[in-house]
Order: C-alpha cells, then structure tokens, then sequence
C-alpha cells in the first residue's frame, strides 16, 4: 500500500542465467553460494533446496577438482535453480562443468591459461548458450596490475575488468556480467561507479569478506546500498560468515529497503520506549519467525504507541498501534478493530496470511486470463 519512489536503474544489455534474465529490466537476482564439499552431492543438493525456500534466484557451487566436477551433472538433475560454477584458474575444470550441464561460469579469462584454452572455454560455453561473469576481487589481482598501480585500488580493478573483457570481446563473446569485489567499501563503491560509465555489461555486486552475519550484514548494506541508489547492479550476493540462506535473507532485505524488489513481508517497528504499550522487540521477533514462509509482498506496521503509530498504520496493508488496555488494528489503512496483547499475534499472522492468499489467487486469476 505504501507508495514507492521508483530508482532510476543503468541500462544494461541483458544476458541468461539458465532461465534467470540478468540486467536489462530485470528485477535485480539475489543468489549464494554453497559452503558444502561439492563432492558431498546429498548435502549440496540440499543446501540448495534451502537457498531455493528461502527465495535465492541462482546458486554459486565451487568446482575446485575433477571430483567436484564429476558430482555436478547429478546435482544439477537434482536441484531446480540456474546453477553458476565457481572456477578459479583451471580451464578444464570449466570444460567439465559446461559438459555437466552449469548455467553459468564465474573465471577470469585471463587466469585460466594461454588463449588456445581460453578459446576452447568461450567456444564451449557460447555452444551452450552459457553466460560468463568476470570476477575481479581486490585480493586476487595480477602481479602486472599490482606492479602498474603498487597497491589494490579502484583503477586497478577497473584495469583488470577492462582487460578481461577485451579477451572475450576479441572472441566475439558478450554474454558478460562482470564484479568487481573488495572488502574496502569505498574502494569498492569507486570500482563500480567507475567501471559503469565504460561498459554496458550487467554487474554483479558485492562486498567481499564482509564478516559475520551482524557485522557483514552492516557493511553489506552500506556498501550496496551506496551502489544500488546510483541504480548501477543486476544481481546481488551478501557475503557472509553465516549460513547461506542467511545472505538470501539479508540480500532482500536490502533489495526491500530500496523499493528494487518486493518479496515478503515489510515489517515496519518502532524502536521501542517507555511509551510503548506492549513488548515491541519480542513481538517483531516472534513475527519474523511466523512471518518467514510468506513470499507475497505485504507491509506490516508494529507501533508500540500512539505518537507514531496511527501515521504508520495508515501507510500499510496491516498494521498494530498500541494502547490500553487494547490494541489497534488497521487494514489498508483505516481502523478494522481491537485486539489485546494476548492475541495480536495470532490475530496478525492470521491477516498476514490472508491477505497473502488474496494476493497469490489474483496472480494465479491474471496468469490464466493471460494464458
């Protein structure tokens, strides 16, 4: 219900993902990457089906080792969302992974061997009709591109980009998107701003060895919030030393701040004082919690008084102010009732859901009249 001020976003050619369209008007991909051994195809197969659940578009797997490689063709027959492979230097780890059947790959042209093998990667995946993302990290740079600007820098990442992508312009190859990582936020903030007014390839973002799931969490904000709001990224990773559906969730949450996308419920909280006239903090955890499953995009106010709460309650679909000995509740806005402490929960989750049937039946109404 809340009106949203649409960012402007770069424009971008747009590349696939499997089926995931990347850049271009596409809402912008959250993805993550398995932490389990890729030989341990049980466990893979069900991280991913966690990421899945917990709303990822695509999925990164490390492809380290001939074994890693010989596991992929059955994790892909297993799992349902656009896989990436993750290769670092081994042109016949990419060989394998694209004979495997992966949507995408993430390598460095230039670090993958002499143009004879670069060739036979890029020939392979534009066979498959497969995409490739440059991934230049601060940490990783070539020696020659360290010894030019003597240390990490956004101009060096941006060199080191350029450089990439001419190896597979020069194959006639564009089915590019491209990162450029750091754990240096404004390095990192500098590398992209500089990077989007010289090509027109879909970018990839993120902070690079955040750090922990609070920690990471923050800077990951700041830093691709700093890059979004210029309307410059297409897909997203939140890395973190956390579980990986963690990064799915933190990564909407970002994407939700900005009005880019719209997945799940928008709780709006107070901080809480000592006007409050129910326990906020315990209430909005207990509702993450219950609230968690819904994939429709429904805002929902919790307002522990008065003094801010019947503005907010006004701008949702659903909202609490609290009072006494009663609470209010609101739909779309205008006053729907009473509730006491003991039951606003249940009685907001139940809304919760109901209102996300109504969403889902009506998309379900469109797509058949549409059929």
């Amino acid at each position: 219900m809340r009106d949203s001020i649409v960012m402007p976003r770069r424009k971008t050619r747009q590349i696939m993902v499997g089926d995931v369209p990347v850049g271009g008007d596409a809402p912008i991909a959250v993805q993550s990457m398995t932490n389990t051994l890729t030989t341990d195809i049980d466990a893979t197969v069900a991280q991913v089906f966690s990421l899945e659940e917990a709303g990822a578009d695509i999925v990164r797997i490390s492809v380290p080792d001939a074994e890693s490689a010989a596991a992929m063709p059955e994790i892909l027959a297993q799992t349902n969302l656009p896989i990436i492979a993750d290769i670092h230097f081994s042109y016949k780890m990419a060989l394998l992974a694209l004979d495997a059947g992966v949507h995408g790959l993430r390598l460095n042209p230039g670090n993958i061997g002499s143009r004879d093998r670069v060739e036979r990667v890029v020939k392979a995946a534009q066979e498959r009709g497969v995409s490739i993302r440059i991934g230049v990290n601060a940490g990783s740079l070539e020696k020659e591109v360290n010894e030019k600007y003597g240390e990490p820098c956004a101009d060096a990442m941006v060199d080191s980009a350029l450089g990439h992508i001419r190896i597979l312009e020069d194959m006639n190859f564009n089915d590019i998107k491209v990162s450029l990582k750091a754990s240096n936020i404004p390095m990192t903030v500098a590398a992209y701003r500089k990077l989007a007014d010289k090509v027109d390839y879909p970018f990839h973002l993120g902070i690079t060895e955040s750090g922990s799931l609070f920690g990471g969490t923050v800077k990951s904000s700041v830093g691709l919030g700093l890059i979004l709001a210029d309307g410059i990224g297409d897909t997203i990773r939140v890395s973190l030393a956390a579980e990986p559906k963690e990064e799915i969730k933190v990564g909407f949450e970002i994407l939700k701040s900005l009005g880019l996308r719209h997945r799940g419920v928008n709780l709006i909280a107070c901080p809480s004082c000592a006007r409050q006239k129910f326990n906020v903090i315990e209430t909005v955890q207990v509702l993450e919690e219950r609230l968690a499953h819904i994939q429709e995009s429904v805002d929902v106010a919790v307002i522990g008084c008065v003094v801010n709460g019947p503005g907010e309650a006004k701008e949702v679909d659903l909202g609490i102010t609290g009072g006494y000995p009663v609470h209010t509740f609101y739909h779309d806005g205008e006053k729907f009732g009473k509730v006491r402490s003991n039951t606003m929960i249940d009685s907001l989750v139940e809304e919760v859901e109901k209102r996300a049937a109504a969403i889902r039946a009506e998309k379900e109404a469109g797509a058949q009249n549409n059929a």
